[in-house]
């Protein structure tokens, strides 16, 4: 399933909003270089599809990239579709679905204005098993089962 990244984003600390960069640079095993979610376990990458993005600016919120915590807002793909194990390519990128979802333990900001927040439900995390660099307009590739 083929898809475009819609834009990059980093924090430096974690339970933040992120801020979208020009590029990121993904290392094996590591995760996204100077993203505070970098590190030696699963969660290395967020992605998150922009399609649900625009559904939550339907309700009137004005959203930046990152806004929800993700690095990779991606545009002509559905998540909901992912399973943890499948691998998405992205220019010389490969990442492996590790988890779908995930609990949140605090109503953030977004929660609070409109009542819901989507990357509990259709955020996808990933690991990196090959690096490189992405950057927005970058062509990608889910590979499916």
């Amino acid at each position: 399933m083929k898809f475009t990244v819609e834009s990059v984003s980093t924090s430096a600390t974690k339970g933040v909003q992120k801020h979208e960069v020009p590029e990121i640079r993904l290392r094996p095993g590591h995760g996204i270089e100077g993203d505070a979610h970098a590190g030696a376990w699963h969660r290395q990458v967020s992605l998150l599809a922009g399609e649900a993005v625009d559904l939550m600016k339907a309700k009137g919120l004005e959203l930046a990239a990152g806004a929800f915590g993700e690095n990779i807002v991606t545009r002509g793909v559905d998540w909901s579709r992912a399973r943890v194990g499948e691998t998405i390519t992205i220019g010389e990128v490969e990442l492996e679905i590790t988890q779908i979802g995930k609990e949140c333990h605090s109503h953030c900001a977004i929660y609070t204005a409109a009542g819901d927040c989507i990357m509990p439900r259709q955020g996808i995390f990933a690991k990196v098993l090959k690096g490189g660099t992405i950057h927005a307009q970058n062509r990608g590739d889910y590979h499916i089962g």
